[in-house]
C-alpha cells in the first residue's frame, strides 16, 4: 500500500488519479454534489480494473458538505486501525469565488469561504503533508491574495511549512493553457528530516517544484493565429504535437464511452466564427494547431470544435483535460453537469507531476518514519 492520503471535494477524482498514478492510497473521499458523486462512482470503478490500479477508492466515502464533518470523525472513518505515522490531504476547494471570469466573492462567497473550511480541516487532522489547489485569481487579486496570506499564516501556526508555485498544464504536454496555484505543506519536523537541515516555518522554495518538459510553452513557439480563409491551415513547423488539439481530437476510436455526446448547434455563429478565435467571452473556436484556452465551461458554454460547426463532445473535453480513455461517464446524466465535472478538476497530467514530485521528495523518511516515531 502506497503512502495514504485523505481526498477533500474529490469531484471526478482527477487529482486523485494523478496521485494513484504516482504511487499513493486514497484512503477516504469527500463530494458534497450528489450528481457529481454518482458519476465518480460510475467512473472509478472501471477504471481502476482497466489501469489494475487498485489506490483509487470506488466510492465516494462521506457526501456530506466538509463544513458538517468534525475531523475526528474523519479520521475514524479513514483509519478504522489506527492513526498512521505518514498520511496527506489533498484537495483543491471550489474556485468560482476566485476565478477572474466569476464574481469575485472571494472567501465571502458560498465556494470561496470552503478554502478556510479545508485549511481549519488540515490543522484539526495534522496530516503529515498537504496538497492544496486552487485558481491563479487567487494570488492575482489583492483582496484574494490577502485572503490566502491568513491561510497560509494559520498553517504556519500550526506548524507548517508551506512552498507555493503557479504551473501549467501546457508546459507538462497537455494542449490546454491552464495556470493552477499549488501549495503544499509539510510538517516541520519531517521537513527536517527530509532535508536533512531544520528549516524555519517562513522559509520558501524548498519544495523542488516539477518543470515541464516544454516550460514556456506560450511564449518558446510561433503559434499560428486566427485562420481567416475558412480553409483548412498548414500544419507548422517546429511546435511539439502533443501541445496541439489535433492530436486530441483527430484520433477518437468508434464506439468510445461519451464520444457523441454534445450540445446540438443552434446558432448561426458556429459557422461564422473562424478556427483559432478565442477572443470572445462565449464562442470561443480552438485552432487545430494550437493549444486550447482553458476548459472553463458553464451551462452551454464549451469551446467549439476547430473543423466541425459544433461543440466539443465530452470526451473531446476530457482529452484536454488528460483524462484517460477509460474513464467513461453515465450517459442518462445532464450533458450541463458532465462539462461541469470535466472543467472543474486538475488536468490528470499534470496532477500526476505534482504527486511524482512529492513522493521523490519524501522517500528518505518514508522508510524511517516508524524507528524515529514521527507523527
Amino acid at each position: 500500500m502506497g503512502v495514504p492520503i485523505l481526498s477533500f471535494f474529490t469531484g471526478g477524482g482527477f487529482l486523485d488519479m494523478g496521485f494513484a498514478r504516482a504511487g499513493f492510497t486514497t484512503v477516504w473521499t469527500n463530494e458534497n454534489n450528489s450528481v457529481f458523486a454518482d458519476m465518480y462512482e460510475f467512473a472509478v470503478p472501471p477504471l481502476s480494473k482497466e489501469l489494475r490500479n487498485k489506490k483509487l477508492l470506488e466510492r465516494i466515502s462521506d457526501r456530506r458538505s466538509v463544513d458538517s464533518i468534525k475531523a475526528d470523525e474523519i479520521i475514524s472513518a479513514a483509519f478504522p486501525a489506527g492513526r498512521p505515522e505518514l498520511f496527506g490531504i489533498i484537495g483543491g476547494p471550489p474556485c468560482p469565488d476566485f476565478s477572474n471570469g466569476g464574481k469575485q466573492r472571494g472567501h465571502k462567497g458560498d465556494h470561496g469561504r470552503l478554502s478556510k473550511t479545508f485549511v481549519d480541516h488540515i490543522c484539526a487532522i495534522k496530516p503529515s503533508f498537504f496538497v492544496f489547489e486552487n485558481v491563479h485569481g487567487l494570488l492575482r487579486t489583492e483582496k484574494h491574495r490577502a485572503f490566502f496570506e491568513t491561510l497560509k499564516k494559520q498553517l504556519e501556526d500550526a506548524r507548517y511549512c508551506t512552498d507555493r508555485a503557479v504551473l501549467n498544464s501546457l508546459d507538462f504536454g497537455l494542449a490546454q493553457d491552464r495556470d493552477r496555484v499549488f501549495v503544499i505543506g509539510i510538517k516541520k519536523d519531517l521537513l527536517k528530516l527530509t532535508l536533512g537541515k531544520d528549516m524555519a516555518i517562513s522559509d520558501k522554495t524548498w519544495f523542488p517544484w516539477p518543470v515541464g518538459k516544454y516550460h514556456g510553452a506560450r511564449q518558446l513557439y510561433d503559434w499560428p493565429k486566427i485562420n481567416q480563409n475558412g480553409k483548412a491551415p498548414e500544419k507548422p513547423e517546429g511546435i511539439p504535437e502533443a501541445l496541439m488539439v489535433y492530436n486530441l481530437l483527430s484520433d477518437m476510436p468508434e464506439g468510445l464511452a461519451n464520444s457523441k455526446e454534445g450540445f446540438k448547434p443552434y446558432s448561426h455563429k458556429f459557422k461564422t466564427v473562424r478556427e483559432g478565435d478565442t477572443s470572445g467571452k462565449s464562442f470561443k473556436r480552438l485552432h487545430r494547431y494550437r493549444y486550447s484556452p482553458t476548459a472553463c465551461y458553464g451551462n452551454n458554454e464549451v469551446h467549439l470544435h476547430p473543423w466541425e460547426h459544433r461543440r466539443l463532445t465530452v470526451r473531446e473535453a476530457m482529452r484536454i483535460q488528460g483524462i484517460p480513455d477509460a474513464y467513461a461517464l453515465p450517459e442518462a446524466v445532464p450533458l450541463s453537469s458532465k462539462f461541469k465535472l470535466v472543467a472543474n478538476g486538475v488536468p490528470v497530467p499534470l496532477a500526476e507531476q505534482i504527486a511524482f514530485s512529492l513522493k521523490k521528495f519524501l522517500n528518505p523518511v518514508v522508510g524511517r518514519m516508524k524507528t524515529l516515531g514521527c507523527s
